[in-house]
């Protein structure tokens, strides 16, 4: 990681959002129908344990929408009817350094039942229950713009799983 990619901060208005970059870039996926979502509960990696959608790193050469539909796979074994429409972004700093550019992606229909893998498990959920207690903190604040379909780019800054500040972009 380079010297800006690894930069520590205490509060979230030391950051310099405009000239920040993301260590990594990743995607993230939702599938919803029929007033469900598609949840996962995360076996390992960032987040295990917690309650999320399918998502990962984007590999060299990949279209963010290509790592969208492959995470999904990997993680569940099902795929994308078709090409996943992007929603929304979300940058994460943590104050240890590490940095993350995520991609929001959603889809209605996908081919196969989602399964169980060694990544995650899945999570048919009612849209009028999703459980925010078992998620990252900062679901709460853009999910409910995604189910309304709003674009939305959130800001936010992290001390290991406590959500430190946040702000969102207009878009």
């Amino acid at each position: 990681m380079d010297q800006e990619h690894s930069k520590t901060y205490a509060h979230f208005q030391d950051i310099d959002w405009n000239g920040w970059e993301a260590a990594e870039l990743a995607t993230i996926i939702f599938i919803v129908r029929d007033d469900q979502i598609l949840l996962i509960r995360k076996k390992r990696g960032l987040g295990a344990g917690k309650i999320n959608g399918p998502g990962g790193r984007l590999d060299p050469g990949e279209t963010l929408a290509a790592c969208a539909a492959r995470e999904l796979e990997e993680e569940l074994l099902v795929k994308p009817v078709h090409e996943p429409v992007h929603r929304g972004q979300l940058l994460f700093q943590f104050t240890d350094g590490y940095s993350l550019h995520v991609h929001v992606f959603t889809a209605t229909e996908i081919l196969g039942e989602p399964t169980e893998t060694e990544e995650a498990i899945p999570l048919w959920t009612p849209l009028s229950a999703i459980p925010y207690h078992e998620m990252w903190a900062d679901d709460k604040l853009w999910l409910p713009m995604l189910l309304e379909g709003k674009p939305f780019k959130g800001r936010f800054l992290f001390q290991d799983d406590a959500l430190l500040g946040w702000e969102f972009d207009p878009v």
